[in-house]
């Protein structure tokens, strides 16, 4: 596709085009900064989860080791807050642990709103894009004769207008598809840290 061919879609579509494309491109680099991100969270909270495991019940040593192992991982908040409330009893851990998850949340949502938008913007974009450009067609029927070649030219452009409408439902078919993946992911990584808070705790106040 040349580049006049794109000038002419993007008037078509009453200058609409362009912002899909770049509502696409925002799309785009949102799904791969957090298919990246939630990549090292799920994997830095399963690999966690199996340290855990393995930590000697009361002993504040090894967690405090874990917790520099841990640093940049998302996680290291909750072992910090376990850590901290070392010299308290389990319920006031357990608060502590739990808000230190809840610091978290933005983290794991960040970013979401953009596919949730590019969900319902992209097709009305679209459909908006597409009837302007129907206008542009049925002006050309009305100023034109009666001919088979004015005819032409108006179902020519009927079809070109809806390129618009297909460049939106595809624009929300890719971010619906990932947002629906991503939504998985924060659930996942939430119930990670729910388990992780109880090995905490049982660490702490548990015995073998």
């Amino acid at each position: 596709m040349d580049f006049e061919t794109i000038v002419h879609f993007s008037v078509m579509s009453g200058g609409l085009l362009p912002l899909m494309g770049l509502l696409l491109l925002v799309t785009i680099i949102v799904i791969v900064e957090r298919l990246y991100f939630y990549h090292r969270v799920v994997s830095s909270g399963s690999t966690l989860e199996h340290d855990l495991n393995v930590v000697e019940y009361q002993n504040a040593g090894q967690l405090k080791t874990l917790e520099g192992h841990y640093e940049t991982t998302l996680q290291v908040a909750l072992i910090a807050a376990a850590t901290s409330a070392n010299n308290d009893d389990a319920e006031t851990m357990d608060r502590k642990i739990e808000e230190s998850i809840m610091w978290q949340l933005p983290k794991l949502d960040r970013g979401i709103w953009v596919l949730d938008t590019s969900v319902t913007l992209a097709p009305l974009m679209g459909l908006l894009g597409t009837i302007i450009g129907m206008v542009h067609a049925f002006d050309i029927l009305g100023a034109a004769d009666n001919s088979g070649s004015s005819t032409k030219m108006v179902t020519g452009g009927i079809a070109e207008a809806l390129v618009a409408t297909g460049a939106g439902l595809l624009i929300a078919i890719v971010a619906v598809l990932f947002l629906n993946h991503f939504n998985k992911r924060i659930r996942v990584a939430l119930h990670q840290m729910d388990l992780i808070k109880t090995m905490l705790i049982n660490r702490f106040h548990g015995k073998a």
